[in-house]
């Protein structure tokens, strides 16, 4: 069977010691946010009409934070993912991966020791290059990655709204039904303050 590689970037940036992974902590949390919007995303939709309440034109402000966030679409955005989301049926939970965790933890380090964005590291190389040397995947292989926020829900609302990505690309990862398994690590982020890589495939198996 022909293996595909799909890899898409996150361009929508949110300013808000050590790279964490593992299904304990942020990592863990971001990995159930993902299979809660999976799973049911018509309560999903919740909330996000709850995030749309606190925009004023393309700015909002989280609750108890002074910082105002400025957003390229504002309430466009938001509005399609409900609508989205609301006719979306629901897929399985993703399955948590150590190998396929540690493949995204290279690139946190990777990234919160350069500053730099995107999918290929300095050091660590590509998102296929990374996930190969923890293991064989088969079928299908994408990668996520969000700047900003430090709350699981938070991170999850960014990606699926997909605020200044044209083809939506992280939300159609997060509802792509060929993955199976998902690992998270998270860490941070000299100019954002924290980062959170996602690497999924549709089928992984580690190297012992």
């Amino acid at each position: 069977m022909m293996r595909k590689l799909l890899v898409v970037l996150c361009t929508a940036f949110i300013l808000v010691t050590t790279v964490a992974y593992g299904e304990s902590g942020l990592s863990g949390q971001v990995l159930a946010e993902i299979n809660l919007a999976r799973t049911d995303p018509k309560a999903y939709v919740g909330f996000l009409r709850e995030f749309r309440s606190q925009f004023r034109g393309k700015e909002y402000r989280q609750p108890g934070s002074p910082i105002l966030i400025r957003t390229t679409e504002g309430v466009r955005a938001v509005d399609e993912a409900m609508r989205v989301l609301s006719r979306q049926k629901p897929l399985p939970p993703l399955t948590w991966s150590e190998g396929l965790a540690a493949a995204a933890a290279e690139l946190v380090e990777d990234e919160g020791e350069s500053g730099k964005t995107g999918h290929v590291g300095h050091t660590s190389g590509s998102p296929r290059e990374r996930i190969e040397r923890h293991g064989k995947w088969q079928g299908l292989i994408g990668e996520c990655i969000g700047y900003g926020p430090d709350k699981a829900r938070a991170m999850v609302m960014q990606l699926i709204i997909d605020d200044g990505v044209a083809d939506r690309g992280h939300r159609k990862s997060i509802f792509t039904p060929a993955y199976r398994t998902a690992g998270v690590a998270c860490g941070p982020h000299p100019r954002y303050g924290n980062m959170c890589t996602i690497d999924f495939a549709a089928g992984f198996r580690e190297e012992r």
